[in-house]
């Protein structure tokens, strides 16, 4: 895999950027979306548990990626796991806290790709044509 190189220079885009960063992480959804996952953060019995089931999940999809049986006792303990995880309002919190946080950057994503594609500033009208547009590949 290729580095990423991130130009330096402070052109209009990088200030721009910048700015969009700063607009961010100045908004009160953002704060609370990151008080909420710091939290979680530092509950160490629950980012310890989180990280057992992150790890067996990597380790039921190794196997599977490799054709090993997965036996039943290996899918019950995992399930067991996550429900119990799952059951815990600050594993709630978390996880919804995650999700807001993916959409900020799927929708910034999304603006600059429609931008690139289309040539110009996109409008919501783009975005409701249910294609990823003619380049994608998926026509």
């Amino acid at each position: 895999m290729k580095p990423i190189i991130i130009q330096q220079t402070d052109t209009p885009v990088i200030q721009k950027t910048k700015d969009l960063c700063q607009t961010i992480l100045d908004q009160p959804a953002y704060q609370s979306i990151k008080k909420t996952i710091q939290t979680f953060l530092d509950d160490a019995a629950m980012s310890a548990h989180y990280q057992r089931l992150c790890d067996a999940q990597d380790t039921l999809h190794q196997k599977h990626e490799q054709g090993e049986m997965i036996t039943d006792d290996e899918v019950a303990a995992f399930e067991r796991d996550e429900t119990e995880f799952l059951a815990n309002p600050l594993a709630q919190q978390f996880i919804e806290a995650q999700r807001q946080m993916h959409k900020i950057e799927q929708t910034i994503t999304a603006y600059v790709r429609k931008t690139f594609e289309l040539g110009r500033m996109p409008t919501e009208e783009d975005f409701s044509g249910g294609g990823c547009g003619p380049s994608c590949g998926c026509h």
